[in-house]
């Protein structure tokens, strides 16, 4: 995709997820800053800030675990090592995130069961878990490009599908 597709597709994205009823105000939200190709997540954050959603984005710990942080505006992000965007902000603790209404997850592809393939080091496979340990049930949606919803993707006995992928094209509700 060029650089102007990827970013008509984000916005398209963005419009869909800021009408989902669970992202609304006052959240809480966990979400993260998009990197390299994947749909773009700063303006839809900043949205959803704007909007007065409270959102949370990951601070990757040592042990490829995430605390969190509320998201205050693009000028409270750094850069980390890793080439990640985190927050400056105090870190909440990584059982902040059990008090989401919503979690957007990253992924690489999604299939027509909601099994969500990621890049492979673990973080929100913690996450997930970390949500089942504590009986809540947020609104897990990944974002992606309509391609990257697929027939299926290799699943492990860890993996926790998701509910929603959001596309360019639309949200697609998953049934278990």
């Amino acid at each position: 995709m060029t650089a102007a597709e990827r970013d008509t597709a984000s916005a398209a994205v963005l419009r869909a997820v800021r009408d989902l009823p669970e992202v609304a105000p006052p959240g809480p939200v966990a979400a993260y800053v998009s990197m390299g190709t994947e749909p773009g997540t700063r303006e839809l954050i900043e949205s959803l800030r704007r909007a007065g959603t409270r959102v949370l984005l990951p601070v990757l710990l040592d042990d490829n675990d995430l605390d969190w942080a509320e998201y205050e505006g693009a000028a409270t992000l750094r850069r980390t090592e890793r080439g990640l965007f985190e927050p400056t902000g105090p870190l909440l603790g990584p059982q902040a995130v059990t008090r989401a209404r919503a979690v957007l997850l990253p992924g690489l592809a999604v299939d027509t069961h909601g099994v969500r393939l990621g890049r492979g080091g673990g973080s929100y496979d913690r996450v997930l878990r970390r949500l089942r340990e504590a009986a809540v049930n947020p609104l897990l949606m990944v974002l992606l490009y309509a391609h990257e919803v697929v027939e299926s993707v290799p699943q492990e006995p860890h993996d926790h599908p998701v509910n929603v992928a959001v596309t360019p094209e639309g949200v697609h509700r998953f049934t278990r």
